[in-house]
């Protein structure tokens, strides 16, 4: 096999490693996958320019997210059932990130347990991403169990009250295969993704157990459980970005679930302007939906994003060649947004600003 160049020809190369199930689930939106295809072509919308000689002989793409320093502004979106990609799932995610220093952050619904991730003691480690279930004694025993492992940061996901209408999963009677499992929450509660005649198992799961009664009290109740910074992911609106602040959230993840939620939503990169004035230095904001080159890093971080979180391209490295696929796809996004830096004129993150974009 000829060693893909772009995250392009990994998403190409996926579906010969990927049952037809696996496929639809992680590449299906809601719906009319409008916003789907919206994340994509936002950013294409967005023109750079280029500023001319300028000294980038020296480029650093350090960067301070939380208070911890990265060598990139790269992170791993939370992502469930890894597995169906990979047998290692979640420890190759976890494994390649650390060796390139990228954030993982590991979902609730991971196949591979947080406890397992933890143990393979990763210089970076990952965060948290929760969902609120209706037995609140379980969510408390996961935000405890992921602060007792070393994990540094909790990321709640508000933008899923319910599960959105995923037609493919719905059609396809999404199930977990029988050798894998919800390894966060099998042994703490015995919950599994049902089998459910013409409906998404998924969809039936996130009736049954999430909490859709989630509302801004209870971001002050996880903060009463840990001392871990809590990152809101799911924000679209300048105000609820206030609001987040006002409750105590250190980050704001701008994010519309990868289009998978309500489709017609604003497309993340044309929302995060309004997040980012909205909140200003109170905290910090990262993006996530649509980022497929290294140009697509560089625009948002023009628009004032301190790092963005990638998602399906890591899946299809992880599909095609396991750990060293998810590594690859991390390099590659990493080298393209070096050389954006070097021919934009910017030998430094915080070089880049809102004159090195024009939307037309």
């Amino acid at each position: 096999m000829t060693r893909p160049i772009n995250l392009f020809e990994y998403e190409s190369l996926a579906p010969q490693h990927l049952s037809p199930m696996a496929l639809d689930y992680y590449a299906s939106g809601a719906w009319d996958e409008v916003t789907l295809r919206h994340n994509r072509t936002a950013f294409e919308r967005l023109k750079l320019r280029p500023r001319m000689l300028v000294d980038v002989s020296q480029r650093d793409l350090i960067t301070e997210i939380l208070g911890q320093f990265f060598p990139l502004p790269i992170l791993i979106a939370p992502m469930a059932f890894q597995c169906l990609a990979h047998p290692e799932g979640e420890l190759a995610t976890a494994k390649a990130a650390a060796e390139l220093g990228a954030v993982m952050v590991l979902s609730t619904m991971s196949t591979k347990s947080l406890e397992e991730v933890a143990r393979l003691r990763q210089e970076t480690n990952p965060w948290f991403q929760l969902y609120v279930h209706r037995d609140r004694s379980l969510t408390q025993a996961l935000v405890e169990r992921a602060e007792a492992n070393g994990f540094t940061a909790l990321c709640l996901t508000v933008d899923a009250p319910v599960l959105g209408r995923r037609e493919r999963d719905q059609r396809n009677q999404f199930t977990l295969p029988p050798e894998m499992e919800l390894a966060n929450l099998t042994t703490m509660a015995n919950l599994e993704i049902p089998q459910t005649e013409g409906e998404s198992g998924l969809f039936t799961y996130f009736t049954q157990q999430l909490d859709p009664g989630l509302t801004w009290r209870d971001v002050e109740w996880l903060q009463s459980l840990t001392k871990l910074p809590v990152v809101v992911k799911g924000i679209l609106r300048g105000d609820d970005a206030l609001r987040a602040v006002e409750h105590g959230v250190k980050a704001i993840i701008v994010s519309n679930h990868g289009g998978r939620q309500l489709d017609g939503a604003i497309a993340t990169i044309d929302a995060l302007p309004e997040v980012v004035a909205a909140v200003g230095d109170a905290a910090e904001v990262l993006i996530d939906g649509g980022i497929r080159r290294g140009t697509d890093v560089f625009k948002a971080l023009a628009l004032g994003a301190k790092g963005v979180l990638v998602g399906r391209p890591v899946l299809w490295g992880l599909a095609v060649d396991g750990e060293a696929g998810v590594r690859h796809v991390l390099q590659l996004l990493r080298d393209e947004l070096d050389v954006a830096m070097a021919l934009s004129g910017c030998a430094n993150l915080k070089d880049i600003d809102a004159s090195f974009v024009k939307r037309l």
